[in-house]
């Protein structure tokens, strides 16, 4: 990984928008700081599309397609994406898989979640689980005391078991069945809102995160940067970022922010 110093100015020029995960990239110990919300709000007013791309459930999707300077999300992990027409007030909601096979999806998901919490001492069904549509959450250290590294890898070996896809994020181990990821989702969301065929212009995007469930877009995109926090997971990470911050969580997106604005101004 690359200081994000060493980012091509030329090509900062370039950049339409910041795909961004959320926990521990936009928050810092649990919470969303003035100055990662400032970031954001700084860079919509450029022109900039920002689009969390995150774990985190429906309920609080729906929240943040509303009230966040954002201009759409997509969360459970690629599970759907939500788009809030201000002018309009109405809120776009597009699923990947249909209304009877997330119903049978989620009796299989919480069967599997009580598996684990009674195999794995210490886990936990993460609190936001009640707002999740598509997936399980298991909660290694967010609400629960840090589980150590092989309980953490229990849990992903008992979902595999299971037939689930797996992600593990900073707090917590994601899965579902299915085949979509943030990635996939990213790439229609650009395609059916912005009108954006990432295939051909993955260039023109930034996307920053932390974590292992972010690595099909470490992966995909050239400008993939990663906070410093993103170092606690290099040695679980099969594709690092091309860059990274000097600082960790919601400073460290504030700091590509802050970077990518000067840039932007000094045309």
């Amino acid at each position: 990984m690359k200081p994000l110093s060493t980012f091509p100015h030329a090509e900062l020029h370039t950049i339409r928008g910041v795909f961004t995960d959320i926990d521990d990239t936009l928050t810092t110990d649990g919470q969303l700081t003035a100055e990662a919300y400032t970031a954001m709000e700084r860079l919509r007013s450029l022109g900039l599309i920002v689009v969390p791309v995150t774990g985190r459930p429906a309920g609080w999707c729906d929240h943040i397609a509303r009230m966040w300077p954002v201009d759409g999300i997509i969360g459970e992990n690629g599970a759907f994406y939500f788009r809030y027409d201000r002018e309009k007030r109405r809120m776009g909601r597009h699923y990947i898989d249909e209304d009877k096979q997330r119903t049978a999806n989620r009796e299989r998901l919480a069967a599997l979640g009580h598996q684990i919490v009674e195999q794995v001492p210490g886990a936990a069904i993460s609190s936001d689980q009640p707002y999740r549509e598509t997936d399980l959450a298991i909660d290694y250290c967010e609400d629960v005391a840090p589980l150590p590294i092989s309980s953490v890898d229990r849990i992903v070996a008992l979902l595999d078991e299971a037939g689930a896809t797996v992600k593990v994020a900073s707090i917590h181990v994601n899965a579902w069945f299915g085949t979509y990821d943030k990635l996939s989702t990213t790439k229609q969301f650009a395609a059916d809102c912005l009108g954006v065929d990432l295939g051909d212009a993955e260039g023109n995007f930034i996307f920053i995160g932390d974590s292992p469930n972010d690595a099909p877009m470490f992966t995909f995109f050239s400008h993939a940067v990663g906070v410093a926090n993103v170092r606690d997971f290099e040695d679980r990470l099969k594709i690092a970022p091309t860059y990274v911050t000097k600082n960790k969580n919601g400073a460290g997106f504030a700091e590509l922010a802050t970077f990518l604005i000067d840039a932007l101004e000094g045309l």
